[in-house]
């Protein structure tokens, strides 16, 4: 596939780096030659300098060719109005990056398409929402939902106190009479190594375990494992940036008690202006003696968003020693998820991982309505609507020859999520989630086409 990006900043190198290592023929288009130039000498890409706006600039990218353009600059504006030419010049399909998240509410009624935008992608608004999915389900450390929480992915790392540790899965589906819930993937502890569980894989202290659940299955894996899905009401956040408002915003709307504290004296009075509900406080998240003032300890969650990771992750540090149960970090640097988790952060949030999640499902094979990459696993869930011609319809899941390095994690039939077994058979128009590492996830596409 010709994959043309415009934008070299963090999200569009980032795109470019796991593009080309799908093998994909990439140019990426920026002015800035100094972000070219590292582009080009680590990455297997074409590189363009230049303004994309520039209709000439779109054909020295041979744009008429292209089959997925990609608008990621600073600007919503210069995407949108590139991805206007990009449609206009060739291009089969177009992503705009935005910030102001009412063009998504209103894409329909707007009707982007017919400019020539075929998607319209924020990933302050992807962001925001995984962090509000996370408060939803506090036990776990990643989370996912599938057709508004039809199926549920859900990450967890094994305690001693997890109850089936030194079980095989098939004894600990045992456990429960009705299975909600299956293991898709683990990494053993002090490991990189990421395997596709199957009925005698044994699970171990340390683990780091990742399911599908259906209704009813996140509660059973609460008892399971020992931990408390706890109701999450009081909520600190540290930076008003896009993301920290966005965030106080939607949380404050949906009842949640909200305080925000952000540097900028004059962002500050700005969000206080606009945000009513929420409690705007000018001050340094790092200090201290400020949290304990603002009694950070009786806290439910505390979200650390602002610009530095390395500030981010040392605010949630802080609030875990005052004892707050469910922390949040904002990252930019993909490094950091393996440090971070070690040392006890909850979850890690990332805008080049959200985005990328977000686009990949258009460059995967069959019809592929959602995707995620899974955070420090070699490994992508895939949702796949079965056509009439795919090879799994009308089979039973024991009879389709699948890959070993993948599974089925669920089937949603009629907006309803199952868990499906051995027995169970795919229908047309059924939608299957399917977790699969990197190396089968072509043989996985075909099943699917």
């Amino acid at each position: 596939m010709k994959i043309i990006i415009a934008g070299a900043g963090e999200v569009g190198f980032h795109l470019a780096k796991l593009l080309s290592y799908e093998s994909q023929e990439i140019t990426l288009i920026d002015p800035n030659k100094k972000s070219l130039a590292y582009a080009d000498t680590h990455l297997d890409i074409r590189v363009v300098k230049g303004d994309a706006t520039s209709i000439a600039i779109l054909k020295e990218a041979r744009i008429d060719t292209c089959d997925l353009f990609i608008a990621v600059t600073s600007s919503e504006t210069t995407n949108i109005t590139i991805c206007v030419l990009a449609k206009q010049l060739g291009a089969k399909r177009t992503i705009a990056r935005i910030s102001n998240t009412e063009f998504i509410r209103h894409k329909d009624e707007v009707g982007f398409t017919k400019f020539g935008i075929d998607e319209l992608i924020s990933p302050e608004a992807l962001a925001a929402a995984e962090i509000e999915l996370s408060l939803k389900q506090s036990s776990f450390n990643e989370t996912y939902e599938f057709e508004q929480g039809a199926l549920t992915m859900a990450g967890l790392t094994l305690s001693r106190s997890a109850s089936f540790v030194g079980k095989t899965v098939k004894e600990a589906a045992e456990i429960f009479p009705e299975i909600h819930f299956v293991p898709i993937a683990i990494q053993r502890f002090g490991t990189q190594f990421t395997t596709i569980p199957r009925g005698d894989t044994k699970f171990k202290r340390g683990d780091s375990v990742v399911f599908i659940t259906s209704e009813g299955g996140a509660d059973e894996l609460c008892k399971l494992t020992g931990k408390v899905n706890r109701e999450i009401k009081n909520v600190m956040i540290l930076g008003g940036g896009q993301i920290g408002f966005k965030t106080a915003r939607d949380l404050s709307n949906k009842g949640f008690n909200v305080k925000l504290l952000e540097g900028n004296r004059d962002r500050a009075f700005d969000i206080a202006d606009e945000l009513t509900k929420v409690l705007v406080i000018n001050s340094d998240g790092r200090n201290v003696d400020l949290l304990d003032e603002e009694n950070i300890g009786d806290m439910d969650a505390f979200i650390a968003v602002g610009p530095n990771s390395e500030t981010n992750i040392m605010s949630c540090l802080v609030a875990k020693t005052k004892g707050v149960k469910k922390t949040i970090a904002l990252v930019e640097n993909m490094d950091y998820f393996d440090l971070s988790h070690s040392i006890g952060i909850d979850t890690l949030i990332n805008k080049k991982l959200l985005a990328a999640n977000n686009i990949f499902r258009y460059i995967r094979r069959g019809e592929v309505v959602a995707m995620t990459k899974l955070s420090n696993l070699n490994a992508e869930l895939l949702e796949f609507e079965v056509k009439g011609s795919s090879a799994v319809c009308n089979k039973t899941i024991k009879s389709i020859d699948f890959p070993r390095s993948a599974i089925i994690g669920g089937v949603i039939r009629n907006g309803v999520g199952m868990i499906a077994l051995g027995s169970f058979k795919i229908r047309e128009g059924d939608r299957v989630v399917v977790c699969c590492l990197l190396k089968s996830i072509k043989r996985v596409e075909k099943l699917f086409i």
